[in-house]
């Protein structure tokens, strides 16, 4: 028997290891992706309702407020003890006159913290899909 021999052929090439620069650019690119992806998604919770409004102080709160002019407004600031007059312009804030504080109503009770459970039925019964 004769043995022939034949030249070696190239052997198939083994997959090419990416390099660091690629690897890097991929991980950053999906962070940034996800970054971006979060932000979009408490966008749309605050849009929607579901993110609690901020509680806005009791102690310093804006009762009334009418503009007279372009940069100009007139505004009534109810404060602990007094409630104050105030004229507003791009510049100053200038006190004009302080008023008795208002008198509390009763029928008026502080707003609890809704739970999920609210905020979810709220969500579903203003979008028609309650059951």
């Amino acid at each position: 028997m004769k043995s022939s021999t034949q030249p070696l052929q190239s052997m198939p090439s083994s997959p090419a290891v990416p390099s660091a620069g690629s690897m890097l650019t991929q991980v950053s690119s999906v962070l940034a992706f996800i970054v971006l992806l979060i932000l979009a998604c408490a966008w749309l919770a605050r849009r929607c309702g579901f993110a609690p409004r901020r509680v806005s102080s009791q102690s310093l709160n804006v009762s009334a407020s009418v503009s007279i002019g372009q940069r100009e407004r007139v505004v009534i600031v109810d404060v602990d003890d007094a409630r104050l007059v105030l004229g507003v312009t791009a510049q100053h804030i200038t006190h004009l006159h302080t008023l008795p504080p208002k008198a509390p109503d009763p029928q008026s009770e502080p707003m609890a913290t809704a739970d999920f459970r609210h905020l979810l039925q709220t969500f579903l019964k203003r979008s028609g899909k309650s059951q």
